[in-house]
């Protein structure tokens, strides 16, 4: 069974937005990455991952104006297995978007798709840093 554990919200300013959500929510910073496409706080309650993210252009974002967007993103699901969820996704109308990270049976990687409207989601199998799985 899948289970919801992540959710991906694009912020002008990560630290004004991270202090926001653990002074309003008490949520607590459990992470924090800075990658070629950008960059992200990670928030937790201890079962839900907040990410909450600053990309750099339109790698991995998927946004040709990813430099003022800001708002809802992505979310994701822990799942079972990788690849029969990925089979069920594409049978279903869903396509690959792409990867982050390597290695299925370590945290934070995912496989990131389009569902057949273009919204986009992630499936994990270890799930995210802060999650209920992920720890």
């Amino acid at each position: 069974m899948a289970k919801l554990r992540h959710i991906a919200v694009v912020v002008k300013d990560l630290d004004a937005s991270a202090r926001f959500y653990e002074s309003v929510f008490d949520l607590k910073q459990v992470g924090r990455e800075d990658l070629d496409m950008g960059s992200a706080i990670y928030l937790s309650d201890g079962v839900v991952n907040l990410a909450l993210l600053r990309y750099k252009g339109e790698k991995g974002s998927g946004l040709a104006d990813a430099a003022s967007f800001s708002g809802a993103h992505h979310f994701g699901f822990v799942v079972d297995d990788i690849a029969e969820t990925e089979a069920r996704i594409e049978a279903a109308g869903g396509r690959f978007f792409f990867q982050l990270g390597e290695g299925e049976d370590k945290q934070n990687f995912e496989r990131k798709f389009k569902d057949p409207e273009g919204i986009i989601f992630d499936i994990s199998r270890k799930g995210w840093v802060g999650t209920k799985d992920g720890d």
